[in-house]
């Protein structure tokens, strides 16, 4: 299953402005990681009923956008790291 075929074509634009916002608040020191994923929920959320309008069916468009922001930068890292 897919992730990406549950997200509405004008809400993936969200998922790099996602990772982007994420990364900036990984470089204020003052914002521990854990919060990171917390902070951007909000942000997903609003940020897809702004674009899809105020409905419930653009909140869930929000937290599949931010679930794959979060999901995806978690898997680069992975990659990433040595065995």
């Amino acid at each position: 299953m897919e992730i990406l075929s549950y997200i509405t074509e004008n809400a993936l634009i969200l998922i790099p402005v996602l990772l982007i916002v994420g990364r900036i608040l990984k470089g204020i020191e003052k914002i521990p990681d854990k919060w990171i994923p917390l902070i951007l929920l909000p942000l997903g959320v609003v940020g897809a009923m702004a674009l899809g309008g105020w409905t419930a069916d653009s909140a869930v468009q929000g937290i599949l956008v931010t679930g794959t922001a979060v999901y995806g930068n978690q898997l680069m890292k992975q990659m990433r790291k040595e065995a």
